[in-house]
């Protein structure tokens, strides 16, 4: 692979990552709003308690996805800042690693992707797994899932 390769490689797995955020942004508004729907609806009863634990329970949920939205939104903002124009000889945010079994996109922590037929791991830069690789370069070795490593690439 070229180093223009390399970078639209990255950029391409960067956009990956921006749209699948973006589409648990979407799913949090929308559980946010019916979650206040279903609060807003709640009929009162004859029995005044099971009114306001519905309401309560509508509340708590509202809650809930709007921090899971917050953190999406925040999760988003930092991966819009990671580079993928610069070519990296060792580990760092933004950095592509291949080893023989695996492969990491160190910029967001999206869990185990499918692109191309090839698994790739996108790793928060925070997530322990990207501070275990980070400043390692290519030919280092490292323990993943009891199995010992080495790193094939960094990019």
């Amino acid at each position: 692979m070229t180093g223009q390769e390399m970078m639209e490689f990255k950029a391409n797995l960067k956009r990956i990552g921006e749209s699948l955020i973006q589409e648990r942004i979407a799913a949090t508004k929308l559980a946010i709003d019916n979650a206040q729907e279903a609060a807003n609806s709640e009929e009162k009863s004859s029995v005044g308690d099971k009114y306001e634990t519905g309401r309560a329970m509508g509340h708590l949920q509202k809650d809930m996805f709007t921090r899971q939205q917050l953190e999406n939104k925040k999760e988003l903002e930092q991966l819009q800042k990671v580079n993928v124009n610069t070519i990296y000889s060792g580990v760092q945010t933004g950095a592509f690693v291949k080893c023989a079994d695996y492969a990491f996109f160190i910029a967001a922590g999206l869990g185990k992707q499918l692109l191309d037929g090839q698994q790739i791991f996108f790793l928060s830069p925070g997530a322990p797994l990207a501070r275990l690789l980070l400043h390692k370069k290519k030919g280092d070795h490292f323990l993943f899932n009891k199995q010992e490593m080495t790193i094939l690439d960094v990019f």
